[in-house]
């Protein structure tokens, strides 16, 4: 099984716990973790002070980001789990800011067409595991892992990412996918709630290549 499985890939919006999550399963499965770049993101600290501004930066920034991650993939023998993918940057992120009015349509068609050009180069991981939060659950955990530039983030824009994402993600056919519903979930402090994630993740993975 995990001889030719090549990339996991965890999404989710801001809270939902993908870093935590791929954290877990690469100790668990003996698995590399890729994170997200954000204590030494130049633009993100500004992005959440005006978004208006920045926003075209930050997601330029995460494309060039992400992309360097697919290439660090595909040249890796190992088995890697990546905290959010390339398409995130695009459907939900890129998507949001441009119907919110933060990107102009000049600058998301100038944005789209680098991404498309990009995915031409990119495969879909193996598995995509997508962590479902409502805005509580996101709110209290943002809350908890007290950065202290996410206390400007807005329930609106989390609420406009949620039903960006759900959109995405009943509509994803790049390859497997794995939705886990983590609002009543602890898998931190709850032995129990990890066990029943490596037992979802174990049955995709059992089935991946059969």
């Amino acid at each position: 099984m995990s001889s030719r499985l090549k990339h996991i890939a965890i999404s989710g919006n801001i809270g939902s716990g993908k870093s935590t999550l791929a954290e877990k399963l690469a100790k668990h499965y003996g698995w590399i973790p890729l994170f997200e770049s954000v204590e030494n993101n130049p633009y993100l600290r500004d992005f959440y002070e005006d978004m208006s501004r920045w926003a075209f930066h930050l997601q330029v920034y995460f494309l060039n980001s992400r992309f360097r991650q697919i290439n660090e993939i595909r040249n890796n023998d190992k088995t890697i789990v990546q905290d959010r993918t390339i398409y995130e940057d695009a459907h939900i992120f890129a998507a949001n800011l441009r119907k919110s009015g933060h990107i102009s349509e000049r600058d998301y068609q100038s944005y789209f067409d680098v991404f498309n050009a990009m995915i031409e180069f990119v495969k879909p991981p193996d598995l995509l595991i997508y962590l479902r939060a409502d805005i509580p659950k996101l709110v209290k955990q943002i809350e908890k892992r007290g950065r202290d530039f996410e206390y400007a983030i807005r329930i609106d824009y989390l609420k406009n990412l949620n039903e960006h994402y759900e959109t995405w993600i009943s509509n994803y056919t790049q390859g497997k996918l794995l939705i886990i519903d983590v609002n009543k979930l602890d898998f931190v402090e709850r032995v129990e709630d990890f066990a029943y994630v490596i037992s979802q993740v174990d049955y995709e993975l059992n089935n991946l290549f059969s």
